[in-house]
């Protein structure tokens, strides 16, 4: 089993920019960060395999060189035009190593270690396991074993995310099963009820 979290440099401008207006630009750089270490944290807490940190555009931003130092981690580069194709990817070389993969997002500071447990532990009777995300997209993916199609042609960013993919499911016959949803945090009302439920990042000055 091998836990892949996602993350995009934490470059001011280019993450979080829903919430640059409240934050301003580099403090949503800052928070991103905040969420990738709590993120990559979690699945080291969680212990169900090594964690990998993918990265993009690519693993020579400082922070990710931090948290290689810091965590332990292996870095790797996300691959491909669209985020369907980069978790292909990070999918594909997991189960290439005889791995069963999950796949997170660095952006739900609600994703809790007892969660990535109890996926994994899904992950040995399903070919796939789900968090949806309450906006339509989802948190976390574990695949057991390939699904062909599973991530084509999905509109990502989009709310139809997890009932797109829940059609490729029942076209490829996969057995899957779905935890209950959580939330990420994209716009200032995410970030709101992140302080209003009291879920501590760890934050530059």
């Amino acid at each position: 089993m091998r836990v892949a979290a996602f993350a995009k440099a934490p470059v001011a401008g280019s993450v979080k920019t829903r919430l640059a207006a409240e934050l301003g630009a580099e403090g949503a750089a800052r928070l991103a960060s905040a969420l990738a270490l709590r993120a990559v944290a979690t699945a080291i807490e969680a212990g169900v395999g090594p964690v990998e940190l993918w990265c993009s555009p690519d693993a020579r931003h400082p922070f990710f060189e931090s948290c290689a130092r810091r965590f332990g981690v292996a870095l790797r580069v996300q691959s491909g035009d669209d985020l369907g194709a980069r978790m292909e990817h990070a999918a594909d070389d997991a189960i290439a190593r005889h791995s069963p993969i999950i796949v997170i997002g660095t952006d739900c500071p609600a994703l809790d270690a007892a969660t990535l447990r109890a996926a994994a532990v899904q992950l040995r009777g399903h070919d796939a396991v789900f968090v949806p995300a309450e906006d339509g997209g989802y948190v976390l993916v574990g695949l057991s074993k390939g699904i062909p199609g599973l991530f084509a042609g999905i509109e990502w960013g989009g709310s139809g995310v997890m009932q797109a993919t829940r059609e490729r499911l029942v076209h490829a016959r996969a057995r899957w099963l779905e935890l209950d949803p959580l939330w990420d945090v994209d716009r200032p009302e995410d970030y709101a009820r992140m302080r209003r439920e009291g879920l501590a990042l760890e934050m530059d000055p």
